[in-house]
């Protein structure tokens, strides 16, 4: 006998049920599936946007001398970290402390000047009242001289000399008016004034402060805490005022500048959370936010703006700057600026039949709203 004559064995039976049941879960689960990662990535489409066209910036100071003078010494090389305050290097200060001592001279030579100057007018005050009363005793003089004369007890010549020495006394007492305010201008017609306060003594003391600034400026120092970037000056250099000595580069500030397609800044606002990964550290993720954006892009800010209204124009999708600050910049390794990045911006957009259908029929009252106004 033959198992074609009695049919197929009784234990095959299961096998096809369990064949079957599962091609039915397949045909229920794979649809099922693929409408769960459709639906998922149309409810967060447009909600992410991201590109690599990022960039780590910094603050960096061009350390420049405000005085002229040589270089005699440098402190600090190429890389080296350098906190606020550090001295950077030194210019000869010899000139600068003669000219200091000559003006700390001069402003004591006009101290002894203006008490010189007090003491002139006081004498000039002095002579000034001992005039006005020898003027009055031969004004006195001279009217007696004259009642006599009229009544002949006295000779003419006695009354020309008594009018001959009041002219004198009156001559001498103008010539003492004249002394006096010259010794008062002297004192800037201020003779009660202190020092500090007349014009002469503060025009030297200004003088005096700026050479002692210049004299501290000859000790060059860094302004921020930063690293040191390239740099080639050495003991002898001759440095001109505000000439480049080296750059400092901010260690402590640093934030993204993102270059984003025009068309990817939809949703895009201030304040939204970002996620950063640096090519220099691939797998280690940091956290920003974006703290503003261009108010243009980038080639409105270059030295020749494009000129699209031409026969040739190729419209060419733009790119706009988009700062972020890095929230946890102190974590894990060490940036630097200009490492590249990959900046990727959580926008909250949400996708729904119900949003984008509450979106169309708001759009036509927003118009009709637009035209009333």
């Amino acid at each position: 006998m033959t198992d074609k004559q009695f049919g197929a064995p009784p234990a095959l039976a299961p096998e096809k049920k369990v064949r079957k049941k599962t091609n039915v879960a397949l045909w229920i689960i794979g649809p099922a599936l693929v409408l769960g990662i459709g639906g998922y990535m149309y409810l967060t489409s447009g909600r992410y946007v991201s590109t690599d066209n990022a960039y780590i910036q910094g603050d960096r100071v061009s350390i420049a001398p405000q005085i002229s003078g040589r270089v005699t010494e440098v402190l600090v090389r190429e890389n080296q970290a350098v906190k606020k305050g550090d001295v950077l290097f030194r210019i000869d200060s010899q000139p600068l402390e003669i000219a200091t001592a000559r003006m700390q001279a001069q402003v004591e030579s006009i101290h002894s000047l203006l008490d010189a100057a007090r003491a002139g007018y006081a004498a000039a005050q002095a002579n000034l009242r001992s005039a006005e009363e020898a003027l009055r005793v031969d004004e006195r003089q001279y009217q007696r001289m004259k009642d006599l004369r009229v009544k002949g007890l006295v000779a003419q010549k006695d009354l020309d000399d008594a009018a001959n020495t009041f002219a004198d006394a009156r001559g001498k007492r103008d010539s003492d008016v004249a002394a006096l305010s010259k010794a008062k201008g002297l004192l800037g017609g201020l003779p009660d004034t202190p020092d500090e306060k007349l014009a002469g003594f503060k025009l030297a003391q200004a003088q005096y402060d700026q050479t002692k600034l210049d004299l501290e400026h000859a000790t060059v120092r860094a302004p921020i805490d930063g690293v040191i970037g390239k740099m080639n000056l050495q003991p002898g250099d001759f440095l001109t005022i505000g000439q480049p000595a080296m750059p400092l580069v901010s260690a402590s500030k640093l934030w993204v500048d993102a270059n984003f397609k025009e068309t990817d800044l939809t949703h895009v606002a201030v304040g939204q959370p970002a996620t950063l990964e640096v090519d220099a550290y691939p797998g280690r993720k940091w956290q920003a936010h974006v703290a503003s954006i261009s108010p243009a892009s980038g080639a409105e800010f270059s030295v020749l703006p494009a000129q699209n209204a031409t026969g040739n124009w190729v419209k060419i999708v733009q790119r706009i700057s988009v700062r972020l600050n890095v929230d946890d910049q102190n974590d894990g390794p060490i940036l630097r600026a200009g490492m590249s990045v990959i900046v990727e911006i959580d926008t909250g957009k949400q996708n729904s039949l119900l949003g984008r259908i509450e979106g169309a029929q708001a759009a036509p009252q927003t118009r009709v709203a637009s035209a009333s106004n």
